[in-house]
């Protein structure tokens, strides 16, 4: 299979069941950077993140822009967003037609509140692996067996500090961004 057929078959399977949004598509591309390493890795991954969540536009679509484009350049950046959105096309025209129709239905009503915990699931799995990838430093840890090199203390500093600013002041999340570059510059993150 081809690199173009590939991006294709990996983000319609994206598209079409990463329910919930963005941060929803991340155990996908986890995934895909485990099956296709030459497109990115895990970290690039959590940098991907970062990106897309300082840039204008749905992360999912940024994500898979930027991953396509990771693996073909303009044409795999393109057929990767375009294979991410076309499933969702397609089932908000039919959901549009059909649900209407169905909305009082107890299996339909049943059927969302089934999919609330595992979309729930999918960020919280999201979350851990960013934690795991941003804040601790498993490989130095395996080689020195020492618990105290587990972990990135500046890192972790940094998330705590702006975690209760976020929760304490009501600045906008693109100063809190904006503040993490800065300091990440400084201190050579």
């Amino acid at each position: 299979m081809n690199t173009y057929t590939a991006l294709a078959v990996e983000f319609l399977k994206v598209g079409l069941f990463s329910v919930g949004g963005g941060l929803a598509t991340l155990p996908f591309l986890y995934r895909i950077a485990d099956n296709f390493p030459s497109w990115y890795t895990r970290e690039t991954l959590v940098d991907m993140i970062a990106i897309s969540q300082s840039t204008p536009g749905p992360i999912g679509i940024n994500m898979a822009t930027y991953a396509g484009y990771s693996a073909g350049g303009i044409p795999g950046g393109i057929l990767a967003t375009f294979a991410l959105v076309t499933p969702s096309f397609f089932i908000m025209l039919f959901v549009v037609r059909v649900l209407g129709k169905f909305k009082e239905n107890r299996f339909v009503k049943a059927a969302f509140y089934g999919i609330r915990p595992a979309v729930a699931a999918l960020i919280a799995s999201s979350a851990c692996g960013i934690i795991k990838i941003t804040l601790l430093d498993i490989p130095s840890w395996r080689e020195s067996g020492n618990i105290a090199n587990l972990f990135d203390y500046k890192e972790i500093l940094l998330f705590a500090a702006i975690f209760i600013a976020m929760n304490k002041l009501k600045f906008h999340p693109a100063f809190y961004i904006l503040i993490a570059a800065i300091i990440g510059g400084i201190f050579e993150f």
